[in-house]
């Protein structure tokens, strides 16, 4: 089933690699993850735009250009109105939005310089397969600064901050959770099943606080997957490079992976409580 419909506006929904090489990107992801990879036509800057896809839906893109890097997106119902939003907040709007094939998409830095984009959908809501071994599990604010972030994301997406414990501090949209009962009756009880505190069904990305004034704030990426283990140990055979772990924290056993081109992410695998 798609989980296109997952997504409503605030809700973290789609990301792309911008990468040098794309030959080499399309080799190391598909080998790593199980990647295939769709054609979708011309990218907006140039060259091709490349679905990668697992059993035939779509996870996310990837793209030819530098610098190389991940990038998240969030739905929303209008980039214009949310451009509004960032420069009232302090935010940085990098070019005017852009219409593309199926939507409307904005760039732009929170006040600390994380790169950010909103997506406005005329078509595609974001990704078909989420939280499955290979697609995104989490989009993750890396800040040093998470009351400043807060008031940041509040005045834009309408997020606010939800501490689970253990460590884990999360970025929460009221009533998200009501969408996916919905959506899908029995989704409280399956999470909280498998150890989910209480209000995970409203999270829809994480923050992870960075150390030192000199630290870069920004977006990352994690993916689900089986064996973080097997996972880092693949991705050095492939010419990557594991830059820490894996190690375990509340609920995961994860890695910080690196492409071999520079681009980085998180590859994190699901540990009940009870294991």
């Amino acid at each position: 089933m798609s989980e296109q419909d997952r997504f409503v506006p605030g809700v973290p929904n789609w990301v792309e690699l911008t990468t040098p090489d794309l030959q080499s990107a399309q080799d190391f992801y598909g080998a790593l993850f199980g990647w295939t990879y769709v054609d979708a036509g011309p990218a907006p800057g140039g060259g091709r735009y490349l679905l990668a896809q697992l059993s035939g839906g779509a996870v996310g893109a990837l793209v030819q250009g530098e610098p190389g890097g991940w990038h998240s997106y969030v739905l929303v119902d209008s980039v214009d109105e949310t451009a509004k939003r960032v420069r009232a907040a302090g935010g940085l709007v990098l070019g005017e939005p852009t219409d593309v094939e199926q939507g409307r998409v904005l760039a732009f830095t929170d006040p600390e310089g994380a790169q950010l984009r909103a997506w406005e959908s005329r078509g595609r809501r974001g990704a078909d397969v989420v939280n499955a071994h290979g697609s995104v599990n989490f989009n993750d604010l890396h800040t040093r600064d998470t009351a400043a972030a807060a008031e940041f994301y509040a005045a834009v997406f309408g997020w606010r901050v939800l501490d689970l414990g253990g460590g884990m501090v999360t970025w929460a949209l009221r009533a998200y959770g009501d969408h996916l009962e919905r959506r899908s009756p029995g989704t409280r009880e399956s999470y909280a099943s498998m150890g989910g505190p209480e209000g995970f069904e409203d999270v829809v990305a994480s923050i992870a606080p960075v150390d030192g004034d000199g630290a870069p704030a920004f977006w990352g990426v994690t993916f689900a997957v089986e064996d973080a283990d097997s996972c880092a140990a693949r991705a050095s055979e492939l010419g990557g490079r594991v830059l820490s772990g894996p190690i375990d924290a509340p609920w995961v056993r994860t890695t910080v992976l690196q492409d071999p081109h520079g681009a980085s992410f998180v590859a994190s695998q699901y540990v009940p409580p009870s294991e």
